[in-house]
């Protein structure tokens, strides 16, 4: 069998790698850049649901949040009708650096599927989406505390 995640793996690491690298002059560290993208793209979004977009336990993504937060690029403001609901927005801050992490992301795709067909790319795609749908039932699991029998 082919070595599937572990190329998905380097992949991924790569270029968190490259993009912390790259963002730390915006003072964003450790992929936080992928909260402020979730929360530019979502605003209001709520600290669970946001955590299950990205795949993170809580306790990552709370203390994500609050470097953030204290670095000013999102702020949690209470719900309107529930004041224990904590909803996250983009400060200005947050939203002037959005559309340089869009850039970033988008060159970095680009490189990534250079010398691919439209059709290879819809298939790659696809493929990608299939294996993260198998991937998220065992992330269910496993967060819930259960384990997996391999």
């Amino acid at each position: 069998m082919k070595e599937i995640l572990r190329e998905i793996g380097m992949i991924s690491r790569a270029l968190d790698s490259i993009s912390n690298i790259e963002f730390k002059e915006y003072d964003l560290v450790k992929g936080q850049y992928l909260y402020i993208v979730r929360i530019c793209e979502n605003p209001g979004i709520i600290q669970e649901k946001l955590a299950e977009m990205i795949k993170v336990d809580r306790t990552t993504a709370a203390r994500a949040i609050k470097n953030l937060e204290r670095n000013g690029f999102v702020e949690k403001k209470s719900d309107q009708h529930n004041k224990k609901i904590k909803k996250l927005f983009p400060t200005e801050k947050g939203e002037k650096v959005y559309p340089f992490i869009i850039r970033e992301n988008e060159y970095s795709n680009s490189v990534a599927l250079e010398g691919f067909s439209e059709s290879e790319i819809e298939t790659i795609s696809n493929f990608l989406q299939r294996v993260r749908r198998n991937i998220e039932k065992d992330w269910e699991l496993v967060k819930k505390g259960n384990k997996r029998n391999y």
